[in-house]
C-alpha cells in the first residue's frame, strides 16, 4: 500500500503531447498511482499519450485552466488530498514529498510551491520573471501576505479546503484567485522550495506574459473589493482626489495670474474631489466591516471548536451515569 493512496494529481492539459507522459511517468515512480489529466480539447493525441502512460483522462465541459481546474477537483476527484501540476514537465515530480508533507502532517491546508527558490536556466524569461516579482509585490501590498510566488502552478491542498474557495477565473488567473482565496478564509498556507525547468524543446508555452499578466493584476485588483475594501475603494479615492485637486490648483492658477475663471474644471475639481473623498469614507467603513464579520467568525468557530472539545467529556460522563444505573 502506498503511501499516497489518499492523493491525486492533478493534470490541466492543452496540447501537451510532447510532455505529458514523462510526466504521469515521473509523478507514478514517485509513488503517487491516481493522476487525473484533464483535457481542454487537445488535437495533437495528449489524451491518447496520457491515457497510455497510465493517467485516467476527462475532457473538461468548458475552456480555460481555471475552469478545468475547478471541474477537475468538484467532479472528478475523490482523493482527500490534492497535488496540481502542469503537464509541461517544468516541474520536479521528485519534489511532491516535500509539497505533501505539511499537508498531510495536517500542519496546513494548502501548499504552494516556490520556483525562485531553484530557477534553473532559461527556465522563465527576464520579462516574466520581471512580472512575477511585480506581481507577488503588489499581492503583499494588497492582500497582506507574502507568498513568494503566487502564480506557482506547483500546488498541494486538501479538496475540503478547496471546496471553501470562491473560485470564478477561467484561464491562468486561478493561481492568483487560489492565493488571494486562502488569505479571505484564513486557509493555513505553506510555503515550499521547488525546482522549476525550462520547457522542453518541442513543446510550446500556452502562457501570453501581456495578456494574461493584464488579467492577474486586474483580478488582484478586482479580489481587493472583499479582502481590502479599504485598499479598493481608497486607491480609486485618492485617485479621484488628486484629480480634483490638480484641477483645482490649475483654476485658481489661471484666476490669480491670468484672471480666467474655468467654470466647468470648477465643477469637475469639485465634483472629483467630492466623489475621491466619499469613496476614501466608504472604503473606511467597509474596512470596519469586514473586520467586524471576520472577528465574530473566529468566534464562531472557537465556539464549535470548544463545542467539539466538550462532546468526548458528555459522552464520557453519559456512559459512566448509564453503567452506575446498571450496578
Amino acid at each position: 500500500m502506498s503511501d499516497y493512496d489518499d492523493v491525486c494529481v492533478l493534470l490541466p492539459t492543452m496540447d501537451e503531447v510532447e510532455t505529458v507522459a514523462r510526466v504521469v511517468e515521473a509523478f507514478r515512480d514517485a509513488g503517487i498511482g491516481n493522476v487525473l489529466v484533464i483535457d481542454g480539447g487537445s488535437a495533437d493525441g495528449t489524451r491518447t499519450t496520457a491515457r497510455e502512460a497510465g493517467a485516467r483522462v476527462v475532457v473538461q465541459s468548458g475552456h480555460g485552466k481555471g475552469q478545468a481546474v475547478r471541474e477537475a477537483v468538484r467532479d472528478h476527484v475523490d482523493a482527500p488530498y490534492v497535488v496540481m501540476a502542469d503537464a509541461d514537465a517544468t516541474y520536479d515530480a521528485a519534489d511532491v514529498d516535500a509539497m505533501l508533507e505539511p499537508l498531510l502532517d495536517g500542519e496546513v491546508d494548502h501548499v504552494i510551491g516556490n520556483r525562485f527558490a531553484d530557477m534553473r536556466p532559461g527556465a522563465m524569461t527576464r520579462l516574466n520573471r520581471i512580472g512575477n516579482r511585480v506581481i507577488n509585490l503588489a499581492f503583499r501590498a494588497i492582500h497582506g501576505e507574502g507568498y513568494r510566488d503566487i502564480l506557482s502552478g506547483y500546488r498541494a491542498f486538501t479538496r475540503e479546503s478547496f471546496l471553501r474557495l470562491h473560485l470564478t477565473a477561467d484561464g491562468f488567473g486561478i493561481e492568483t484567485e487560489m492565493a488571494v482565496e486562502c488569505v479571505k478564509h484564513q486557509i493555513p498556507v505553506a510555503v515550499v522550495p521547488i525546482t522549476y525547468r525550462e520547457r522542453p524543446g518541442g513543446s510550446a508555452t500556452n502562457l501570453h506574459p501581456i495578456r494574461d499578466g493584464g488579467v492577474i493584476f486586474l483580478e488582484l485588483y478586482r479580489k481587493a473589493k472583499t479582502n481590502n475594501p479599504l485598499f479598493y475603494f481608497g486607491s480609486i479615492g485618492a485617485v479621484s482626489t488628486a484629480a480634483g485637486a490638480v484641477m483645482t490648483a490649475y483654476v485658481l492658477y489661471e484666476w490669480f495670474v491670468f484672471r480666467v475663471s474655468h467654470e466647468v474644471i470648477t465643477v469637475g475639481a469639485v465634483g472629483a474631489a467630492i466623489l475621491g473623498i466619499q469613496l476614501l469614507i466608504f472604503g473606511v467603513l467597509a474596512d470596519m466591516i469586514l473586520s467586524l464579520h471576520r472577528e465574530q467568525v473566529a468566534r464562531l468557530e472557537q465556539a464549535f471548536e470548544d463545542r467539539d472539545a466538550e462532546d468526548p467529556k458528555d459522552v464520557g460522563d453519559i456512559e459512566r451515569t448509564t453503567d452506575g444505573d446498571a450496578d
